[in-house]
C-alpha cells in the first residue's frame, strides 16, 4: 500500500511537519531531578527522529518545581537555566528533519505530593551529589505509603471533589492567587521553549490533569469566575493561551492536547464529567483563541483504560472522537487511535478522521516505524501489542530512579549500543532451544552482534505460552510479538528450525559457544493437592485452546491470575456456573490493575464468583474441598469440573543434561528460568545474553 498521505508534509500554524506522524508525549522517567534532559533522554528521542517521525513531543514537562511535579525525573522549563540544555536537545531533533514540541503540564490532583516543597531542595543536592538521589529514591516507597494515608502536603486542584480512583492523594482547591501564579508559570515556560528553539508548545488538557480538571464540571466545582458555567471553566486555559500569544507572538505554534470525552459513561457513571458534545464546544473555542492544532485524546484517571488501552481494545476504536472534533474546526486535528500499522494510519487519514496520526507506544516499540513504512518494509515493524508494560514499568521504576521499559524493544535508554552494536560475535555458534519470546529475543540480540545463531523449536508453531495467551478473548494481538520477533531474528541472520528437537548429545556435537535454554514451562499441578489427576480436571491451557470444551456445568477455577480470569471468561461464554478460588486476600495478586479492571468488567455478565482467602485442599468426584485461610474452616463446593490455573513451572531439564556433558555457557531464559509475562521473558533473555559476547 502506498502511504501518500502519511508521508506528505502539513503545516501546524507556521511549523511545517515533514509527514503526518506525531510521537505523542509519554513520560518515561529519563530526565534529571533539575528538569534538564539527560544524554539518554536525548538519545531516546533522537533515535525516533532518525527513524522518521515528523513531530516529537517528549513526556510531560513541568512548569513549576514547587507544586507541579509528576515525577522526580521529568523535563522542566521552570527556570531560565533550562533554556540552553533544551536548545541542545532541539538541535539534535532538528538535525534529522523532525520538529520538537514541548508539552507543558501540571498534574493537579494527580500530582506527586512527596515532591511538593521538596523538589527545589532536592535539585541542588542531586546536582552536586548525584549518588544522594539513590538514597532519596530508596525512601520513595515510604513516601508513597504516607501519601496513600494522607500524611503529606496537599497538591493543587481546581476545587474539592472526590479523589481519583487511581493515583489519588490529598489535594486542595486553588486560591485565585495560585491560579494567577500558575498561569504565569505556563506562559514563562512557553517563552523559554521559544527562546530554546523549540518549534511549538503543547498544553496538556487531557487525561485528568489540571487543565482538564478545570474544564470538567465533575472536578471543577468553583463558584468564582474560574468555575461553574462552561465559559468560566474554560477561563484558566484561555488565559494561558492568551498569555502565550502576548508573550511569544501570533506566529508561535500552540497545540492543545484535549480530552474530547471523559468517558465516564464507559465506566457506568454517565452523570459525571463531560462527553463529546462538550468536547466539540471546547475545540471550537480553542480555534477562536488562536490555537493551531487540537491533539485529540480521551478519558481521565477515573477511566484509565480509555486512554491507555489494554490489548483487548480494537485498533482505531476511538477514531470517531477525532472525526467529531474535525467536523467543527478548521485547524489540524492530531489523534492517537491505537494506531499500530502504516496501512491503518494511511486509511484513517484518507477517510478524513484526522490530519496527523499520533502514538507514543507505537514509536516506543519501534523507533524506525516511519522509515520502515517509507522504504517499503512495513513487515519489519515491531508492533506494539498493548501489554501495558510501558506504563506499569514507568509507575514502578520512576519511583526508584529507573526509566520505563517496553516489553519488546530492549533499547530503551541505551539506543546507541542496541541499534548500532559492535560486531563482536565473530561467527561464534549459538544454539537457542525454544522459539518463544525469550528464545527469539536472545536469537535476535546475538545475531545482531554477528553470532551464527540457530533456533530449534519442537512444535510446528513458534510462541510457547504466547500461543495460549493470544488465544484468550480479544488478546490475539499478543501473537504479534512472536511474528515480529521471528521476522527480526531472521533478518538479523538467525536460522529458525520448527518441528525440530535436539538431544543434549546432538547439541554437544555441534560444539556451540553457548546454548540458550528457552524451553518455557508447563502448568503447575502441586502434588500436595490430591485429585488433580482425576478425569474431570482439565488444564486452563486446554480450555483456552479449545482442546477441552465444558458447557452448562459447575466449574471451579483454581487461581485468579490473568490465566484464571481469562479461563473463567471463556467458561462463562459457554453457559457454565463458574467459581474462582484464590488463596490471596485479593483477586489477581500482583497483576497490573488495568488488566484486572479490563477482564473483571467482562466477567460481570457471567456472574462469576471469586472466593478470596480460599485454599484448594483436594479435588474429589463432584466436589472440591477448600479451606478458609483466615478461619481455617474446611468446607465443600459442588463441582462438575475443575480447572487449575496455578501458574507455570520451568521446564529446563535439558540445561542440566548439557552441563553434565561439560558444555559451557548454558543459559536459562524466560519461563525456563522463572515464569512471567511476555515482558519478563524478553527482558530475561536480553539481560542474559547482552554481555555474553
Amino acid at each position: 500500500m502506498p502511504y501518500d498521505m502519511l508521508l506528505s508534509p502539513m503545516n501546524i500554524g507556521t511549523m511545517t511537519v515533514k509527514n503526518r506522524t506525531v510521537m505523542a508525549a509519554a513520560e518515561f522517567s529519563l530526565g534529571q531531578p533539575n528538569g534538564k534532559p539527560t544524554r539518554r533522554l536525548m538519545d531516546y528521542y533522537e533515535e525516533r527522529a532518525k527513524g522518521g517521525v515528523g513531530l516529537i513531543i517528549p513526556g510531560v514537562c513541568r512548569v513549576n518545581d514547587m507544586r507541579g511535579a509528576l515525577t522526580f525525573t521529568q523535563l522542566s522549563m521552570s527556570h531560565d537555566y533550562h533554556i540552553e540544555p533544551m536548545r541542545e536537545f532541539a538541535d539534535l531533533i532538528h538535525a534529522h528533519g523532525a520538529k520538537l514540541a514541548i508539552q507543558l503540564h501540571h498534574p493537579g490532583r494527580q500530582g506527586m505530593a512527596s515532591a511538593i516543597n521538596s523538589l527545589p531542595f532536592v535539585i541542588p543536592i542531586a546536582d552536586r551529589f548525584p549518588k544522594v538521589m539513590n538514597l532519596i529514591f530508596r525512601c520513595t516507597p515510604l513516601l508513597l505509603s504516607m501519601e496513600a494515608k494522607g500524611i503529606c502536603f496537599s497538591v493543587q486542584a481546581p476545587s474539592k471533589c472526590e479523589p481519583a480512583k487511581h493515583g489519588a492523594t490529598r489535594f486542595h482547591a486553588m486560591s485565585r492567587r495560585e491560579i494567577k501564579s500558575l498561569i504565569r508559570d505556563f506562559v514563562d515556560a512557553a517563552e523559554r521553549c521559544q527562546k530554546a528553539g523549540v518549534d511549538a508548545v503543547e498544553l496538556h488538557g487531557g487525561h485528568g490533569y489540571l487543565i482538564q480538571q478545570f474544564l470538567s464540571p465533575y472536578t471543577n466545582r468553583r463558584t468564582d469566575k474560574y468555575g461553574g458555567s462552561f465559559r468560566n471553566r474554560l477561563r484558566f486555559l484561555e488565559e494561558i493561551i492568551l498569555g502565550i500569544r502576548k508573550r511569544c507572538g501570533e506566529d508561535y505554534p500552540i497545540i492543545v492536547r484535549m480530552t474530547a470525552d471523559e468517558m465516564y459513561a464507559k465506566v457506568g457513571e454517565p452523570e459525571k464529567g463531560y462527553d463529546i458534545e462538550t468536547g466539540k464546544r471546547i475545540a471550537v473555542c480553542m480555534e477562536k483563541l488562536g490555537v493551531n492544532a487540537i491533539n485529540v485524546t480521551s478519558a481521565c484517571y477515573d477511566a484509565f483504560n480509555y486512554w491507555l488501552e489494554p490489548t483487548t481494545f480494537e485498533l482505531g476504536w476511538r477514531k470517531y472522537l477525532a472525526k467529531e472534533i474535525k467536523s467543527v474546526v478548521n485547524i489540524p486535528v492530531i489523534a492517537a487511535n491505537v494506531i499500530r500499522t502504516p496501512d491503518q494510519a494511511e486509511l484513517q487519514l484518507q477517510e478524513g478522521y484526522q490530519d496527523f496520526v499520533a502514538s507514543a507506544r507505537t514509536f516506543i516499540c519501534d523507533p524506525h516505524w516511519v522509515n520502515k513504512a517509507a522504504e517499503g518494509r512495513p513487515e519489519e515493524i515491531r508492533r506494539c501489542i498493548g501489554c501495558l508494560n510501558c506504563v506499569r514499568s514507568l509507575m514502578t521504576n520512576a519511583c526508584v530512579g529507573r526509566p520505563g521499559e517496553c516489553a519488546l524493544n530492549m533499547s530503551i535508554a541505551h539506543e546507541k549500543s542496541y541499534f548500532y552494536p559492535r560486531q563482536v560475535g565473530a561467527g561464534r555458534k549459538v544454539i537457542v532451544i525454544g522459539a518463544g519470546p525469550a528464545g527469539l529475543t536472545a536469537a535476535h540480540t546475538l545475531a545482531l552482534k554477528g553470532c551464527d545463531v540457530e533456533v530449534y523449536e519442537k512444535n510446528d508453531r513458534p510462541g510457547g505460552q504466547v500461543i495460549t495467551a493470544s488465544a484468550c478473548n480479544l488478546r490475539d494481538k499478543l501473537y504479534w510479538s512472536i511474528e515480529d520477533l521471528m521476522t527480526l531474528a531472521r533478518k538479523a541472520g538467525a536460522q529458525i528450525h520448527l518441528s525440530t528437537t535436539l538431544t543434549a548429545e546432538e547439541i554437544r556435537d555441534k560444539a556451540p559457544y553457548a546454548v540458550i535454554i528457552a524451553t518455557g514451562g508447563v502448568p503447575l499441578l502441586p502434588r500436595s493437592i490430591p485429585g488433580l489427576d482425576l478425569p474431570h480436571v482439565f488444564s486452563a491451557q486446554d480450555v483456552i485452546l479449545k482442546k477441552r470444551k465444558i458447557e452448562n456445568s459447575r466449574v471451579i477455577v483454581a487461581g485468579s491470575g490473568m490465566t484464571g480470569l481469562e479461563t473463567a471468561e471463556i467458561l462463562g461464554e459457554t453457559g457454565n456456573d463458574v467459581t474462582i478460588i484464590e488463596m490471596a486476600s485479593e483477586a489477581a495478586p500482583g497483576v497490573w490493575f488495568q488488566l484486572v479492571d479490563d477482564v473483571m468488567e467482562r466477567l460481570k455478565k457471567y456472574n462469576v464468583r471469586i472466593l478470596t482467602d480460599t485454599k484448594l485442599n483436594e479435588v474429589a468426584e463432584g466436589r472440591v474441598i477448600v479451606e478458609d485461610v483466615k478461619t481455617k474452616t474446611v468446607y465443600e463446593i459442588p463441582a462438575d469440573y475443575v480447572v487449575p490455573a496455578l501458574g507455570i513451572r520451568p521446564e529446563n531439564a535439558l540445561a542440566a543434561e548439557l552441563e553434565e556433558l561439560g558444555l559451557q555457557n548454558v543459559i536459562k531464559a524466560g519461563d525456563a528460568k522463572r515464569s512471567g509475562t511476555i515482558a519478563d521473558a524478553c527482558h530475561s533473555a536480553y539481560d542474559a545474553v547482552k554481555n555474553l559476547i
